[in-house]
C-alpha cells in the first residue's frame, strides 16, 4: 500500500527520517512526501505562508536532496511530491511553479473560501445560513475548477467543508453529482484521506456515501493518511487498510517512473 499524502518539517509535519521510520513500521510499500505549498502573491497569502512556515516553494530542492539520501537507507519507495493550495484565479502561477519544480506528482487542495481558511469555525459560525450556503457553493466551484484544470494527479480531502461544524451538512446531492462528473472527465483522482479520522470529526474524506457515489461514477482513488506525525501515520495506515476493504474501493497507483 502506498500512502501518497504525508507531511514533514518542510511544512507542518514531523522530521523526514521519523516519518520514513513510521512508514516502515506501518508496513507500507511506499510513502509520498507532499508538503504544503502556496505560491499566491497577495499580501495576506504571503503573511499566512510565513506564519505557517509553508515555504516549500523555497526549500523543495533541499528536501529533494534529503529524500534522495534517504532512498539509500530504506527499501520503501519514497516520492517527492507537493500539496498545492489551489485558487481558480491563480492557475497560471501554480502551473508555472509545478513545471519548474518538476515534482513526481502534485496534490491539489482547496483550503480557503473567499480568503478564509475552511477550518475557521468561529468565522463561518458567525455567518447567516444563506452566507454559509454560498460559501459551500464557492468551495465546490473551486474544487471543480481544480479537477478540471488537470494540474494535479490527486485532489485532496474533497469534502473538506464537512470538518467545520458550521458548514457540515451543506453539501447537497447536486454538489456531489457535479463533483463526481468532474472526476469522471479528468485525469485527476480523489484520495481516501484519513486526516481527521482519529480526532473528534472521526470520518474519512470523502464520506462513505460520497465515496459510493464516486465509485458508481467509475472514479478510482489513491490512499493518503495526511499524517503530520509518526504515530498518526501508523494508526491511519491501519484505518485505511480496513476502509478500502470494507468499502470495496477501487484503488490506483500513480503511474510514476
Amino acid at each position: 500500500m502506498y500512502d501518497y499524502h504525508v507531511h514533514t518539517t518542510y511544512s507542518d509535519g514531523s522530521f523526514l527520517p521519523r516519518m520514513i521510520d513510521a512508514a516502515e513500521r506501518a508496513g507500507l510499500d511506499g510513502v509520498g512526501f507532499a508538503d504544503h505549498c502556496n505560491v499566491f502573491d497577495a499580501e495576506a497569502d504571503q503573511a499566512y505562508r510565513e506564519a505557517s512556515g509553508f515555504n516549500l516553494d523555497l526549500t523543495y530542492e533541499r528536501r529533494r536532496r534529503a529524500i534522495d539520501r534517504a532512498r539509500e537507507r530504506t527499501d520503501l519507495r519514497l516520492f517527492d511530491a507537493v500539496e498545492m493550495d489551489y485558487h481558480a484565479a491563480r492557475e497560471e502561477a501554480i502551473e508555472s511553479f509545478l513545471e519548474d519544480a518538476d515534482f513526481e506528482y502534485a496534490i491539489g487542495s482547496v483550503h480557503a473560501i473567499d480568503g478564509v481558511n475552511v477550518h475557521n469555525q468561529s468565522y463561518f459560525a458567525g455567518l447567516s445560513e444563506t452566507e454559509r450556503e454560498a460559501a459551500v457553493e464557492m468551495y465546490v466551484d473551486h474544487l471543480i475548477s481544480l479537477v478540471d484544470s488537470e494540474l494535479f494527479e490527486i485532489a485532496a480531502h474533497v469534502d473538506l467543508v464537512e470538518r467545520n461544524e458550521a458548514l457540515r451538512g451543506l453539501l447537497t446531492e447536486d454538489h456531489y453529482g457535479r463533483i463526481a462528473d468532474a472526476f469522471t472527465d479528468s485525469r485527476t483522482v480523489p484520495e481516501i484521506n484519513a486526516g481527521r479520522v482519529l480526532d473528534a470529526y472521526g470520518e474519512f474524506h470523502p464520506s462513505e456515501s460520497f465515496a459510493e457515489l464516486l465509485v458508481d461514477a467509475g472514479v478510482s482513488f489513491t490512499i493518503g493518511s495526511d499524517a503530520h506525525a509518526p504515530g498518526s501515520l501508523i494508526d491511519c495506515s491501519e484505518e485505511l487498510r480496513a476502509v478500502r476493504e470494507e468499502w470495496h474501493l477501487p484503488i490506483v497507483e500513480l503511474d510514476l517512473v
